[in-house]
């Protein structure tokens, strides 16, 4: 089995980050599955809608690239799942959206689940995506730090700054669990690869769940059970897929200045 996981940082700008989810993917995947990380350059470094619809625009274009490359699935690794329903409409592999995968899970562990990202700006995205999801009466909340998604970066390798993003995650998520809600998910790949050094890690008993594992099985399964049943995504609503020649049309042609 052949994977390609999308990561919304490039090598150049998130070595460290990369290295360690490198270490981490070969930790919990199945044995006799590849999984190939991928970047995108520039890489998503400001938290904002048009940053996250140009980075859309070319993980649309590399899930038809990992078709017609034989990968098997096709995983977006960054939370806000920007292009994920796109994707799905242009190829027949499963993909998989890192936040939709959380937030489906996370209703398996709990009634209310609630999301701390890391900066404010996301959080009218993250609420567009729980209505589209169609998950507005289970995740209940959103609350975020302070930090652009360069700055977390930094907290890889240093023990004080894992400290710190854990201390205000905590701050944020504390809230949420006097409202009402049962499991934290962090709003981000970056910091879900971060807390994955705490080992059960919960703030006032709510579990704090890491969605990278999460994806990475949820896209095994898929595959696997396309293998064993053929089952495969619908073609009859929003996930209708357009001619050959429009997807070709979409693959050529991106407008510049």
């Amino acid at each position: 089995m052949k994977i390609w996981y999308q990561s919304y940082v490039d090598y150049e700008n998130g070595a460290q980050y990369w290295d360690e989810l490198r270490k981490h993917l070969d930790a919990i995947v199945d044995p006799g599955t590849q999984v190939d990380i991928k970047g995108i350059t520039p890489h998503d470094n400001y938290a904002h809608a048009i940053v996250e619809f140009r980075c859309a625009r070319e993980v649309i274009c590399n899930a038809v690239k990992a078709e017609r490359e034989g990968y098997d699935a096709f995983i977006i690794g960054h939370f806000q799942d920007a292009g994920l329903y796109e994707a799905r409409s242009v190829v027949d592999i499963p993909v998989l959206g890192m936040g939709e995968a959380s937030m489906l899970y996370s209703c398996q562990l709990g009634q209310r689940s609630g999301i701390v990202t890391i900066n404010r700006r996301f959080i009218p995205w993250f609420h567009h995506q729980i209505g589209k999801y169609g998950l507005k009466d289970r995740v209940t909340g959103v609350h975020a730090m302070d930090f652009e998604p360069g700055q977390i970066l930094s907290a890889f390798g240093s023990d004080e700054r894992l400290e710190e993003v854990r201390r205000l995650f905590e701050e944020q998520a504390k809230p949420l669990v006097k409202q009402g809600v049962d499991v934290l998910i962090p709003g981000g790949g970056i910091p879900m690869l971060l807390f994955s050094q705490l080992n059960d890690h919960r703030v006032e008993g709510a579990p704090v769940i890491n969605g990278i594992p999460i994806v990475m099985k949820m896209a095994e399964m898929a595959v696997r059970l396309r293998q064993m049943t053929g089952l495969g995504i619908s073609r009859t609503s929003d996930y209708v897929k357009p001619p050959v020649e429009i997807i070709e049309e979409f693959m050529a042609h991106p407008k510049g200045l």
